[in-house]
């Protein structure tokens, strides 16, 4: 079937060639403005890299405590604290700041935007203690209790103790039975005889 490879207007044309078919009404139309023909892929799809990228990278390295807190939070409306970082150097080098003022000016930014959120929570965290209630969730928690959380909790065991008291009352049957039976028959491990 090698006559049905190509895109449509070549088929039809190979079609109504061959006397195939009659010719269509608009393939004269077609053939003087073609279909634009897309380019096939090769297989590799391609990294998708945004111009804030790298310094969402460096900016990353450099506090390692702003990662995101939640990742449930990824795909929220707003955007994590590296994420802005970026864009917000980007918009300084476009004002004609350089890369490295434009760096700083938003690491600045970025910590002041912090101490104001530990001072707002430090200030929520008193009224709740003079209204007699709990304190809210901390706005950004430490890097160690972060790491100790994601870090796997040991399997609880399966000895509860209805399963030991289940376990110590089949052994004392089990003594029992092999205490009544005498003989080479008291050895075995048959001791549930239904």
């Amino acid at each position: 079937m090698s006559w049905m490879k190509g895109d449509l207007l070549s088929k039809t044309r190979r079609l109504a060639g061959g006397l195939a078919t009659r010719e269509p009404v608009w393939l004269k139309a077609m053939e003087a403005s073609p279909p634009p023909v897309f380019p096939r892929s090769n297989g590799k799809i391609q990294r998708i890299v945004l111009p804030e990228d790298s310094y969402v990278r460096k900016f990353a390295r450099k506090h390692l405590q702003a990662k995101l807190d939640d990742p449930n939070k990824a795909s929220a409306f707003v955007p994590d604290p590296a994420r802005v970082y970026g864009c917000r150097v980007l918009q300084l080098t476009e004002n004609g700041i350089s890369e490295d003022d434009a760096m700083s000016v938003a690491n600045m930014e970025y910590l002041s935007e912090r101490k104001e959120k530990k001072k707002a929570y430090k200030r929520l965290k008193e009224l709740a203690e003079l209204q007699d209630k709990s304190p809210p969730p901390k706005p950004y928690a430490s890097a160690k209790k972060d790491l100790q959380i994601q870090e796997t909790k040991p399997a609880k065991s399966v000895e509860t103790p209805s399963v030991r008291r289940l376990v110590n009352q089949l052994k004392q049957q089990k003594d029992v039975l092999l205490m009544d039976k005498t003989g080479a028959s008291a050895n075995q491990d048959h001791w549930i005889d239904e």
